[in-house]
């Protein structure tokens, strides 16, 4: 039995079966896992290919930018490197988009 703090403290709360609960979870498991495997196994289209690159190519640009950001002492350079930044994720908001 467990004991857990319900409208009454201490009242005995009796264990419920989650046969078809749990079922239910696992198969949407099962699909979403299935779904990520067919994505997977299929070839990419030239589109989908350019945006994947281009997506990794700005995600690169802005780990460096933040990095140069980091670095950098003189107003003149963080404001361009701020500017940077933010057209960065700028283009990839519109790439998701």
């Amino acid at each position: 039995m467990v004991v857990a703090v319900g409208p009454r403290i201490g009242e005995r709360i009796c264990p419920m079966s989650r046969g078809w609960e749990s079922k239910f979870v696992e198969s949407q498991q099962e699909e979403a896992a299935r779904g990520r495997a067919d994505k997977k196994n299929r070839p990419l289209s030239e589109e989908e290919r350019a945006r994947f690159t281009r997506r990794a190519t700005l995600e690169l640009a802005r780990t460096r930018t933040v990095a140069d950001l980091n670095l950098a002492t003189a107003p003149a350079r963080r404001l361009m490197l701020e500017r940077a930044l933010a057209a960065l994720d700028l283009e990839l908001t519109a790439l998701d988009g």
